[in-house]
């Protein structure tokens, strides 16, 4: 079994230079070498799951500019069915300026442009191929109008949604909870839909705040943490999965890896817990790698 996965977000031109520290407010800094590398959480997500095996459509919007182009060229490179992806000549690609410090953690400023014109009324024109699908998987760099959309369609057809709420947003209507069979939030974006502020890291704290989200109406929450693996709470109970120990280079499109291959795991016919581990295998090694798509896996290497 290899279920169609249709993801619903954003692409994005990444403009990316190595810094030694994230600079503070009024700082002027130099930086290396900078990259341009094809990303948008969606499009991220949507390239992993091609790259490791799955049936993937991307739903999104990019301009009729150069960095479009390349932005659809590099997921045909992975077989995404990006025949649906809408083209605008009148708003340029949206893009991404990214500081990359020397432990390998970024800062991120991300300019919509084009993803703007991903609406729920472009999202409703291809109801057809989300109800086809059997996982959608959404996160929140497109409006929301739009992410709230494809949710309400996918549950109306009896499908898997996946809601990964990143960037954390203070806007989610809280009636798409109970539309969402699992929610993969990071730590950060854990505490922004409880509302509370972070008053501790600690694990316990942690577990806390995941049931309070579960409470929301979701079917299961993953909490991605990093080094310290993730964290999966449900109806059923809790559990924690180790990340593998590695260097980290650059963290960019680890959520982004590990969405994408979960997707591709439970499309396959896996159960969670297997579709975690080969998650967090996947985002191992993408973080040990320069870039957004660039340091996507192959499936040989996760296994």
């Amino acid at each position: 079994m290899n279920e169609m996965i249709v993801v619903a977000g954003s692409l994005n031109m990444d403009m990316v230079t190595h810094v030694d520290h994230i600079p503070r407010a009024g700082e002027t800094i130099l930086g290396g070498d900078a990259k341009m590398v094809p990303g948008g959480k969606g499009a991220n997500q949507a390239y992993a799951a091609g790259k490791l095996g799955g049936r993937v459509v991307m739903l999104g919007a990019a301009g009729t500019d150069s960095s479009g182009d390349q932005m659809v060229n590099n997921l045909n490179t992975v077989r995404v069915d990006t025949s649906r992806i809408q083209r605008s000549g009148q708003v340029t690609s949206g893009a991404a300026w990214i500081c990359v410090n020397s432990e390998g953690n970024n800062a991120i400023v991300v300019i919509p442009g084009a993803n703007q014109c991903c609406d729920a009324s472009y999202i409703r024109e291809n109801r057809q191929v989300i109800e086809d699908c059997g996982y959608l998987l959404v996160q929140l760099e497109i409006p929301m109008e739009a992410a709230v959309e494809a949710i309400s369609i996918a549950h109306g057809a009896g499908r898997y949604v996946i809601l990964n709420p990143a960037p954390g947003r203070d806007d989610i209507p809280r009636e798409i909870f109970r539309m969402v069979d699992l929610i993969t939030p990071n730590e950060t974006e854990l505490f922004q839909l409880t509302g509370e502020s972070a008053s501790g890291t600690s694990m316990e704290e942690i577990e806390r705040q995941a049931q309070k989200v579960l409470e929301l109406g979701v079917g299961k929450v993953l909490v991605t943490l990093g080094e310290k693996g993730s964290l999966l709470v449900g109806p059923e109970g809790k559990k924690r999965f180790e990340a593998p120990r590695v260097k980290a280079v650059d963290t960019t499109a680890a959520g982004d890896c590990f969405n994408g291959a979960l997707a591709v795991r439970l499309a396959e016919g896996a159960g969670l817990e297997d579709a975690v581990r080969f998650a967090g295998a996947a985002s191992a090694i993408a973080v040990q790698r320069e870039g957004a798509q660039t340091s996507i896996p192959d499936r040989s290497e996760i296994e």
